[in-house]
């Protein structure tokens, strides 16, 4: 039985190496004609107004609830409601989505979304952005391209409001504490100011098989860990400087939005629930973002913008080919 579940385990080893190589290839060879095409390719921006979708829904309730001389009653105020709002310059709120995945990818229709509102933005009208953020975070370069973004509204001054539902976390709160105002649920997920890096290692298997794994590079820390090489304590160490340097660029940076923060205190890699992070200041406030966007409602037009890449096939595939190689790393590390 022993012997069964061991040489099971050694053809899983052996078969999870080979998909890990095949993948791979075919990520980099998918990736490289790509990047050809993907200038070429045209999305659409599509705005939806928020705040004729509020005014739909009281509608269809008071026309539910209300009996016919009460109803009556009630469109004649938003009638006179509705006249006194023209008469007043409002400003605009623009509602953006970032789901963010280990990539960012999510900053490709971010950056297209923020280039529309700023043709049109008026920081002296009021004009706000609310970003709702979902993340746990993922490559360093590819958050700072989104925070850099962000910094885009803040450079024009334009007011950044972020609501964080769920998470954001690492490279998450890496984008939210850009923000002029951040709202967080009661037990959304904030915080967690860490680097981390990870990998397999798989040099002892290949040894043990008899299989060589060769590597050339030039300069000395052109590869520190390697997932088929023999790692050496010189190159942990290497590594180990490399996460600290970024983990102080980080907390730098954090510190440079949220001045008020014990940095100390909450860049040790721990997350805390938003009641907690809002006693530590991670957060300005608590709410979700359906109820501030409500209340922003009676003062200010709500705009939902949303920019929709329109990919090729073979854009697809490489999309779900890169997606699943992430995956699987993740999971075997």
């Amino acid at each position: 039985m022993w012997e069964f579940l061991f040489e099971y385990g050694l053809f899983l080893a052996k078969a999870t190496t080979i998909v890990i190589a095949i993948a791979v290839v075919i990520a980099i060879a998918v990736s490289t004609s790509q990047r050809g095409n993907s200038e070429h390719q045209q999305g659409e921006l599509r705005i939806v107004s928020l705040s004729e979708r509020f005014e739909q829904y009281k509608q269809a309730l008071a026309e539910t609830l209300y009996d016919k001389t009460t109803l009556k009653k009630w469109q004649q105020e938003q009638k006179k409601n509705t006249a006194e709002r023209e008469k007043t310059t409002r400003r605009h709120v623009f509602v953006l989505d970032f789901q963010g995945d280990m990539r960012a990818s999510a900053v490709d229709s971010l950056r297209q979304e923020i280039t529309a509102l700023l043709t049109i933005a008026d920081a002296e009208r009021g004009d706000e952005v609310v970003l709702k953020l979902e993340s746990s975070g993922g490559l360093v370069h590819s958050y700072g391209l989104a925070a850099s973004q962000l910094k885009r509204l803040k450079d024009k001054g334009i007011k950044l409001t972020v609501t964080v539902d769920k998470v954001a976390a690492s490279g998450g709160y890496l984008m939210a504490c850009l923000a002029d105002k951040l709202i967080a649920a009661p037990f959304a997920i904030v915080g967690s100011i860490g680097v981390l890096a990870q990998l397999p290692n798989l040099n002892r298997l290949l040894k043990k098989h008899n299989v060589d794994f060769e590597q050339l590079s030039a300069g000395e820390y052109k590869r520190t860990l390697s997932v088929f090489g023999e790692n050496t304590e010189k190159a942990r160490a290497k590594m180990r400087l490399e996460l600290e340097d970024t983990h102080q660029l980080f907390k730098q940076f954090v510190v440079e939005q949220r001045p008020q923060l014990a940095i100390d205190k909450v860049a040790t890699g721990e997350y805390w629930y938003g009641s907690r992070a809002l006693d530590l200041q991670l957060v300005d406030a608590l709410s979700t973002s359906d109820d501030y966007l409500l209340a922003l409602a009676t003062e200010a037009d709500i705009y939902q913008l949303t920019y929709v890449h329109k990919r090729s096939l073979k854009e697809k595939f490489g999309f779900a080919m890169q997606e699943g190689m992430a995956r699987l790393m993740e999971r075997f590390s």
